[in-house]
C-alpha cells in the first residue's frame, strides 16, 4: 500500500477520534488492516521501489501539511496524529536504506512482511483506495469544520 493511502486513511482517521491518542493508535492499527489487502507492490528491484516510494513519500508529506492546515483547529491534532500513527510503520523502509536496519522489533518487521499481499498488476487498487480515502478524509475534516 502506498504511503499516500496510509496517510489519507488517517486522515480520515483521525478527523473521526477527535483525539490524537486514539486517532494515533488507530492510524497504526490502521497501517497493518490496510496492508493485509491485496495492493500494488512486489518491486523487482530497489530502483524500481525508490521509483515510485521517492515521489509517494513527497506527495505524503504534502498531504500531511495540506489536510494539517484544512482541519479545523480543534481537530489539527488529532488529524495530525492520526496521519503520523498510520504512516509510522512503514519508517521501517527509509530506515533501512539509509541506516541499514529497522527501527522495530525483528518480531514486528516479520509480521508486518508476512501480511503484505502485493502485486505489481493491482495499481488500480491504489488509484480506487486514494479516491475514496481522500473524498471520505476531506468530507469527514469539512463536516468537523461545520459543527464548529
Amino acid at each position: 500500500m502506498l504511503l499516500t493511502n496510509h496517510v489519507l486513511s488517517g486522515a480520515l482517521i483521525g478527523a473521526l477520534a477527535r483525539r490524537p491518542a486514539p486517532a494515533f493508535a488507530a492510524g497504526v492499527a490502521s497501517h497493518f488492516v490496510l496492508d493485509a489487502i491485496p495492493h500494488w507492490g512486489d518491486w523487482s528491484s530497489q530502483r524500481q521501489f525508490m521509483r515510485v516510494a521517492v515521489p509517494d513519500g513527497v506527495v505524503s508529506l504534502a498531504v500531511m501539511g495540506a489536510l494539517t492546515t484544512a482541519a479545523p483547529p480543534g481537530r489539527r491534532a488529532a488529524v495530525l496524529a492520526g496521519m503520523a500513527g498510520a504512516a509510522l510503520p512503514d519508517a521501517d523502509k527509509p530506515a533501512n536504506i539509509f541506516f541499514g536496519r529497522s527501527p522495530f522489533p525483528a518480531a514486528v518487521d516479520r509480521f508486518h512482511a508476512r501480511i503484505q499481499d502485493e502485486s505489481f498488476h493491482r495499481a488500480p487498487v491504489e488509484l480506487a483506495a486514494a479516491s475514496l480515502f481522500a473524498t471520505a478524509a476531506l468530507v469527514a475534516i469539512r463536516g468537523a469544520r461545520r459543527r464548529r
